[in-house]
């Protein structure tokens, strides 16, 4: 992780796009069409392979960087534009029907960013993190939350937008200690 004062907005790159319509339609100026479609492609055959290994072997095709182990769920969705600013470290879990986003196109510009997934971390199902979020090592994202922010080593986040789960507030609404359940232990 970085500083504590370093944000995600000031590890995302601004784009700036000229003319009246919005940065998605300037999308060819960005990344070659050739090369997103080559990455739309594997990106598919990474959403429904059922081999953990192929996945990996995919995702590294088209520039992201895997760690050993990494657990990538069925339907999970990386960035088909910039795959490449994706770091995934060793025996991550990004859990079915996440998205991991590099890119967000707005109306005058589109902004690009590092996306990096600590070692052991954990992405929950149908959760999207956004350009620029670092999540620690033995981080937790729940299922789907939205990470607008860095999560902290060791943390379990969320909600929309993603915040950390306090605590002593769920054991005083769950009445016991244990919070295995929300974490999908058994």
């Amino acid at each position: 992780m970085t500083d504590d004062t370093t944000s995600r907005h000031d590890r995302v790159r601004s784009h700036p796009t000229r003319g009246a319509s919005n940065s998605l339609a300037h999308w060819t100026s960005a990344r070659h069409p050739l090369r997103v479609a080559i990455n739309y492609i594997i990106v598919w055959l990474v959403r429904v392979s059922p081999s953990l290994r192929l996945k990996r072997w995919l995702l590294r095709r088209i520039g992201v960087t895997v760690g050993e182990g990494v657990s990538w769920g069925l339907e999970a969705t990386p960035d088909v534009f910039w795959p490449d600013l994706i770091t995934v470290h060793d025996h991550a879990i990004v859990g079915y029907d996440a998205t991991i986003l590099c890119h967000e196109f707005l109306q005058d510009e589109y902004r690009t960013g590092e996306v990096i997934v600590g070692e052991r971390a954990m992405i929950g199902a149908g959760a999207i993190v956004l350009p620029g979020v670092e999540i620690g090592a033995n981080a937790s994202v729940a299922a789907n939350s939205l990470v607008t922010q860095d999560v902290e080593p060791g943390t379990t986040v969320a909600g929309v937008p993603a915040r950390p789960m306090n605590s002593d507030a769920f054991e005083e609404k769950n009445g016991d200690s244990s919070t295995d359940d929300y974490r999908g232990e058994t």
